[in-house]
Parts: structure tokens; sequence; C-alpha cells
């Protein structure tokens, strides 16, 4: 039996869209998925580093690694709408100059807020230390990520949903790129497509019973929300639109990382689909 590494975050959605095969439902194919779970940023930074062979990613990182990791389809997280919130104390200014705490260098809410505040002073922490750090006055604000935009203290407001900064960039109506998941590129193509059909499997188990799932992560302490929290952040951010991207989703990608090379955060261009897994090889294979 292989062993491969799958690293996801302890998100919500990232392990109700893993735990179908953690519970057994979906089996990979003489296999064993080793699972770690770590905050998106460190997942960012050991994607970087090559430690894992399946890994979540924010969707901003992908133009760094695309020579050492395939993007895959599944897995996947979009804002439509929604997303990420930048916030402040109520009756409070910002500066130009303000200082505010992201959630990590590589994030998509961190590209698209360097954009759009290029005067701000920068922090990063842990997104689940955010809140309190502007409510203690340490930055002048932040910007909220995962179940905390969901529930935040009343003595703050939101400043700028970063959905509107997207739709302003992007010039048309995209659904926000957030996150997803890449394989190492050296795993051997036979391989890869059969792990990228187990995880896509895996979604569309999770998404189809989506009660049972999530009544069975909720019993055994799983994840960090109350019941009516997690069936509202699923709706949000794993869902039908979870399972597979779509060409609307491969075009806010695609817009994603042509913002990023105009403002000069990457160095090429990137075409999310010409660093898909080739799964075309799959029918050649059974040919």
């Amino acid at each position: 039996m292989r062993k491969i590494s799958v690293a996801h975050s302890p998100d919500a959605d990232d392990i109700f869209m893993y735990y179908a095969i953690k519970f057994g439902w979906v089996t990979p194919k003489d296999t064993v998925f080793e699972n770690i779970a770590d905050d998106i940023e460190s997942l960012n930074q050991a994607t970087i580093n090559g430690e894992y062979d399946i890994c979540a990613i924010s969707f901003a990182l992908y133009p760094f690694v695309k020579d050492d990791y395939a993007l895959l389809k599944t897995a996947v997280s979009f804002g439509n709408g929604y997303g990420p919130k930048l916030v402040r104390k109520k009756e409070t200014k910002l500066k130009k100059n303000f200082k505010v705490a992201l959630s990590g260098e590589y994030t998509t809410n961190g590209l698209l807020f360097r954009i759009a505040y290029p005067d701000a002073r920068i922090t990063y922490m842990n997104f689940l230390d955010i809140e309190q750090a502007v409510i203690d006055g340490t930055v002048d604000a932040g910007v909220l990520i995962h179940e905390s935009i969901l529930n935040y203290d009343d003595s703050l407001e939101v400043e700028r949903e970063i959905w509107d900064i997207w739709q302003e960039l992007a010039g048309k109506d995209l659904p926000l790129p957030l996150g997803g998941m890449c394989l190492r590129r050296s795993i051997p193509l036979n391989y890869a497509i059969d792990y990228e059909n187990t995880l896509i499997k895996a979604v569309h188990v999770a998404n189809k019973n989506k009660k049972v799932l999530s009544d069975m992560l909720l019993e055994r302490g799983l994840i960090r929300v109350d019941a009516s929290t997690l069936d509202k952040y699923l709706d949000l951010y794993a869902n039908d639109d979870s399972i597979e991207l779509s060409d609307l989703q491969y075009d806010a990608l695609d817009k994603l990382y042509e913002l990023g090379y105009k403002h000069g955060f990457y160095e090429n261009l990137v075409k999310s689909r010409e660093f898909l897994i080739p799964s075309e090889y799959e029918e050649l294979r059974n040919k």
C-alpha cells in the first residue's frame, strides 16, 4: 500500500470535504491517505517547501508552486457575493497607512488587500487571533476569514468586503477564488488521476450526505462551530460548486492571476487550465 500525505486546514469546509475519506465512505485504490491539518498559511508555506504530496492552498499561492504542483479540479472554495471582511472598531476612521492584520502573505485576501491598500502597514498573524487584535487595538483593522466572518464581536464593524474589492478589480461579476488543492508533480500520472478522482468522489459524497456527515463531525468534536453556524458556513464554502471546477471558476482564477501579474506579484501570467492533471490520459489508458 502506498502512503500519500494529504494536508488540509482544520476549517469546517476542508474537514467536511475530506472526512468522507477519513470515515471510510470513499477509499483510494491501493493507497492510504495520511491526513494532516494546519492553518492555511502554514499549508501555503509547506507547499512552497514541498512538504506534502497533496495540499490545500490559497489560490493566490499557486503561481509560486506551479512547477512542482499540479492544480486539482476539486475541493475548491469560492465566494459568491461574500468572502473575507476587513473590520475595524466602530466609530473609528482608518488613516491611509493604517496598521492591519492579515492571515498570511500568500492568501487570496492578502493579495487583493495589498492591491487595494498599497500604503497599509501589514502584520501577519494566525487568523484566529485577528479579531482580538483589532479589539485590543494592537492593529487598526484586520481581515477576518473562515468562520469568523459569520460571528464577530459587536464592537467591530465592516470597513470593506473583500468581495467588493474583487468585483471592482475584476471589472465583471466573477466568483471570488479563495482555496483549492494541489498535487505533487513527481507522483506518476496514473496515480495522480486516481487520487484526484478519489477526492472528487469524496467531495461529492460529502455534499450528498451533508446532514449525516455534519452530525458525525459535530458529535466527535471535530468542528470549531455549533450546528447552526456549520450549516451556514457549508452553504457558503462547501457546496455543489466545490465538487469540480466550472468554466466560470476557471475564468475567475485566470482573472486573479492576471491581476497578480499586472500588479507585480507574479513573474509570469498563469492560465489555470494549463496546470491541471491531464485526466484525458485515463481514457487512453482504459482503451
